[in-house]
């Protein structure tokens, strides 16, 4: 009797029905890094007969020859990373500068007059960046910025030699305006979400606005704001017709910041269309995995660097 009613109250287990949703979650999630692998591996098959014929030496060489079929990246990487970097170092003051002052309360014309003029120039496309750029920018460049540090200052390595309208210079800043909107408005946003107690308990302590803003606020954002400039160096590593109509496309490792050279996205734009032979074309492949490789590494290192940064107290 006892048995049966245990057995009245506990009702047998009924199974859960499958998590239709969650299911779903990890298939759509999966579906970028299938992607990605799926992206490399038909790359690197395309890429077979440079990579059997050349090995490491496609890294580390640089001779570019279409005539005898010798073919090495390591000036187009040279280009890629130094363009990219120049144009952090411009960007990067510059966007957090403006995101510092479109995060504060107060002057709301002025803020909102600034927010849409960053925000309006991600929206000009890249082949109008390279126009102005082109017959705007470089010959201004070239008469007061090349000109006068190599009379002055040409004796410093990659300061001298002769300038030159299209150079990696000339590339650099017109990245460092493309990637300015991508920083100042991530900036913007994560400068926002600073608890706004810190602020008002560092000017109860009689901090200014300068003291609390470069010591409480920039401090606590400091991850967010290494996150910003990893997607404004993404940008800058991937871009490519703005940087080919500039850059003066020479396959060298120049001598100074003032010359020609190329970069990977832009040898590859410039000349897979024209590629004949199996070594040609798998050598402009190459040069994409080559882009990628590149780009992951400083995705990693940005990752580091955010990671310690988190680590750390913010004040």
């Amino acid at each position: 009797m006892a048995a049966a009613v245990d057995r009245i109250r506990r009702p047998a287990s009924i199974p859960r029905p499958p998590d239709r949703y969650r299911s779903l979650i990890a298939v759509v999630s999966w579906a970028a890094p299938a992607a990605l692998i799926l992206i490399v591996g038909v790359l690197f098959q395309q890429a077979w007969p440079s990579v059997t014929r050349f090995g490491l030496g496609f890294f580390i060489g640089s001779e570019w020859n279409q005539v005898t079929d010798h073919f090495a990246a390591l000036p187009f990487i040279f280009g890629t990373v130094v363009t990219s970097a120049i144009a952090l170092a411009f960007a990067l003051p510059v966007g957090i500068a403006v995101a510092v002052l479109l995060a504060e309360p107060g002057a709301q014309g002025v803020r909102g007059a600034l927010g849409t003029g960053i925000e309006l120039l991600a929206a000009i496309p890249s082949v109008v960046y390279g126009i102005w750029a082109l017959y705007v920018l470089a010959p201004w460049t070239l008469l007061h910025i090349e000109i006068p540090i190599t009379d002055h200052f040409g004796s410093i390595p990659f300061l001298g030699g002769i300038p030159r309208q299209t150079s990696l210079f000339t590339a650099a800043l017109v990245l460092a305006v493309m990637i300015l909107p991508t920083l100042s408005a991530v900036s913007r946003d994560v400068i926002r979400a600073v608890p706004r107690g810190l602020r008002e308990s560092t000017f109860a302590l009689g901090a200014t606005w300068w003291e609390t803003t470069w010591k409480v606020v920039l401090p606590a954002a400091r991850a967010g704001l290494f996150g910003a400039t990893v997607l404004a160096l993404g940008r800058a590593l991937a871009e490519t017709v703005a940087v080919a109509m500039v850059i003066g496309n020479r396959p060298e490792i120049p001598s100074s910041i003032f010359s020609p050279g190329y970069t990977l996205a832009a040898v590859i734009a410039n000349e897979f269309a024209e590629a004949t032979g199996d070594v040609y074309q798998g050598a402009l492949v190459e040069l994409g995995l080559v882009l990628i490789l590149v780009t992951l590494t400083v995705n990693v290192l940005a990752l580091l660097l955010v990671r310690s940064a988190s680590a750390r107290p913010a004040v």
